[in-house]
């Protein structure tokens, strides 16, 4: 199975693909060597890989850089500095403002100077707890300017999980701003970072507050200073070089013991992976505008609202702001008239929702988006209707691509600077560069094309990767590479076409068991949604005493449609037959989501089993889980 993306993309003719990805498996070193030269580096590669310590593999173990210096000041070098880096755009304030290369790499300057003031050095650690303002993007580089690792947590998430990373991390200093705007509220965020640093064990030296005009921070005389504060007459910093291998930041994700898992980003690895991407996957060249319509506290946000355009030299848009209500569903193409945006990336949810309030796509009239060229889509399934109605409506390629927190950029996708291969409804495509992409049973073997199994990617990951956890390699190999002998697990079952295109079907742990037969719940998904009447849905599995488990269906319909859910039964059971076994669909007003989009599938799973769940720190609104409990609850009354 390893070979067979790239023999079926030979059948197809698809030579740049198939040239890139036969290259990158057969000579990894020759591969990423070449990817490497367009790095700056102050001890370019000798060693392109490090497999002593495997299952822990190290890339360019030899060589140094600085990322910083690769995102900024390279490109003032290079005739940049005048141009565009980032353009934040904010509704929720009104404002919209540019930086260019120039001011950017000044202001990083002087904040990373005034970190160093502060005691930060090569190797500490910073707490980023931030809204989106351009002060986020500069804490961040200014983090990597130094050699210092940054770790970014949501703006106003939740005290408890704030406080575990604190304590793993052990940061010197926390910057955070007073508060973060939605619409139509403003979220303080002094009482969740207080009651963190109360429940941490781990007291940072100082705290930089970036005080905003709709909620004051009271300071901590000793402890706290504000953002002017600890500028003020700060020397700007230089460029600190740091080793390929070393840790350019921390992102944490849910772990299933409480504990949080630090997901670790190199430098070297990171720089080389997403400066290939931005050209070779996203088809963006420098100078053009791209646009991640995400937040930085997520992977999406890291990767490519702010490493990767910058380190290719594109503009780069920080949007403060919703797909709806900032002011209307129109949001989306007035920012990309507006900026002139080449290339957007949002997730599937977004465009949901914008065609929920807008099915027909009439905010876009009158709008000039023809600058934008390409659509890509990934963080969540994307159901074919969803597709379908981002193409139609805007006359473009909309390509889902495939990949995790734990990658940092795609898995699978189709690769629009190497070549437009062609895309298909439900697929993220083929396998990008340096993944090995198995389909396995429980056994480990592969499954033949059309079979259903595990998605595992065959070591050495490529660069870019996480080479482990935070300080927790043991972790690391339990969590990933202990189920599949030479294989990390994804948690994700998919298939692979007679082409070798990926179909990614889901968690497995939304493979559900129903009588003997294992069914996915994305099937029935894909399904729902293609109904008229849906604008989104979930499938879930819960206990049954006959049968082990059964499929329930949550749906939310679209503005001014109306629908029974025997219909929505009956539809279903049309389209994949009486083994769906999906007797229960309940119409609801929302979905419960996290700030990313992704539908809090195993939260309303636990409720339908009995379980007493906790409203998850991630969650974007309490409430719409809150009125979800009694319907999800054994027993519960059908929605109508």
């Amino acid at each position: 199975m390893l070979d067979k993306p790239w023999r079926a993309a030979q059948r197809q003719g698809m030579g740049a693909y198939r040239e890139a990805y036969e290259r990158s498996i057969t000579d990894p070193d020759g591969f990423w060597r070449s990817a490497a030269e367009a790095i700056d580096w102050v001890r370019p590669p000798g060693r392109i890989l490090d497999d002593t310590e495997a299952p822990i593999f190290r890339w360019f173990p030899d060589a140094e850089l600085n990322t910083c210096h690769n995102a900024l000041d390279r490109h003032v070098r290079d005739g940049r500095g005048d141009q565009a880096a980032l353009i934040h755009d904010s509704p929720v304030t009104g404002s919209v403002r540019a930086r260019t290369y120039r001011e950017l790499r000044d202001e990083v300057a002087l904040f990373a100077g005034a970190l160093r003031r502060l005691g930060v050095e090569r190797g500490d650690r910073v707490i980023i707890y931030m809204a989106m303002v351009p002060e986020a993007v500069v804490a961040m580089l200014a983090c990597a300017r130094l050699g210092a690792v940054h770790s970014v947590v949501f703006g106003g998430f939740g005290a408890h999980e704030l406080a575990a990373r604190i304590d793993d991390a052990q940061p010197r200093v926390v910057v955070a701003t007073s508060c973060g705007i939605e619409a139509g509220r403003v979220v303080p965020y002094q009482p969740m970072l207080e009651a963190a640093l109360a429940e941490s064990d781990h007291a940072p030296a100082h705290c930089v507050i970036l005080q905003r005009p709709e909620a004051a921070f009271t300071l901590t005389p000793g402890r706290d200073l504000t953002w002017a504060d600890a500028v003020d007459g700060a020397e700007p910093a230089d460029c600190v070089p740091v080793r390929a291998t070393d840790p350019l930041y921390i992102l944490y994700t849910s772990g299933t013991t409480g504990k949080p898992k630090g997901v670790v980003r190199d430098n070297g690895g990171h720089a080389v992976a997403l400066r290939w991407s931005m050209e070779k996957i996203f088809g963006v060249r420098a100078g053009e505008v791209f646009w991640a319509a995400s937040d930085v506290g997520w992977v999406v946000g890291h990767s490519y609202i702010v490493y990767g355009p910058l380190l290719l030299g594109a503009t780069t848009i920080l949007y403060e702001g919703k797909p709806v209500g900032t002011p209307d569903a129109g949001a989306f193409w007035r920012v990309v008239e507006q900026h002139r945006v080449a290339a957007m990336f949002t997730a599937p949810t977004a465009i949901r929702a914008v065609r929920k309030e807008d099915p027909e796509g009439k905010l876009l009239a009158g709008r000039d988006v023809s600058a934008l060229r390409l659509l890509f889509l990934a963080g969540e399934r994307l159901d074919t209707r969803t597709y379908d109605w981002a193409r139609e409506l805007l006359g473009i390629p909309v390509i889902d691509n495939w990949w995790q927190t734990e990658t940092g950029w795609p898995i699978a996708a189709s690769p629009r600077g190497l070549e437009e291969l062609p895309t298909r409804p439900g697929s993220p495509s083929v396998p990008m560069p340096g993944y090995r992409v198995r389909i396995v049973d429980a056994s480990g073997v592969d499954v033949a094309p059309g079979g259903e199994g595990s998605i595992v990617l065959g070591l050495p990951l490529p660069p870019g990767c996480l080479p482990t956890l935070w300080r927790d390699d043991e972790r690391y190999v339990r969590s990933y590479l202990s189920t599949f002998q030479g294989g990390y697990l994804t948690g994700d079952g998919g298939t692979f076409d007679p082409d070798g295109y990926l179909y990614v079907l889901g968690r497995t742990d939304d493979v559900i068991n129903v009588a003997g037969h294992r069914l996915s719940t994305g099937s029935m998904e894909e399904a729902l949604s293609a109904h008229p009447a849906v604008a989104e849905c979930a499938v879930i599995g819960v206990a049954d005493e006959l049968k082990g488990q059964v499929p329930r269906g949550l749906v939310v319909v679209r503005d001014g449609a109306a629908v029974h859910p025997a219909e929505l039964v009956g539809w279903v059971r049309e389209r994949l037959g009486p083994v769906a076994a999906l007797r229960r669909i309940d119409v609801v007003a929302a979905l419960p989501k996290t700030r990313s989009g992704k539908i809090l599938r195993g939260t309303m799973r636990g409720i339908a089993d009995g379980r007493d769940e906790p409203v998850p720190a991630t969650i974007e609104n309490p409430a719409v889980l809150d009125a979800l409990r009694p319907v999800l609850r054994p027993g519960g009354v059908a929605g109508s």
